[in-house]
């Protein structure tokens, strides 16, 4: 699709437009979309991955694997029979 107007309605104490669905479906967008304004425009996107998004359930997977104290959780590593360390 090339263009189209729309009219901006009050919703509620705001006012937005309807998206018509191919322009959706065009851009990849369902559920959450980022929004910006740049250079005179107003900008719908895919959201971005948040920083560090599923840090916190990794780290709870890991906390409670059932690995003994001694062992890797991670598997090995290429310096693992490094006798000095630098720290």
């Amino acid at each position: 699709m090339k263009s189209l107007n729309v009219t901006v309605r009050r919703i509620g104490n705001s006012q937005g437009v309807v998206i018509p669905k191919p322009f959706l479906l065009q851009a990849g967008l369902a559920g959450e979309a980022e929004m910006a304004v740049e250079r005179g425009a107003i900008v719908l996107r895919k959201p971005r991955k948040r920083v560090r998004e599923g840090w916190a359930a990794a780290a709870r997977a890991i906390a409670g694997a059932d690995v003994g104290e001694d062992e890797l959780l991670m598997g090995e590593f290429s310096n693992a029979g490094d006798s000095e360390l630098a720290w």
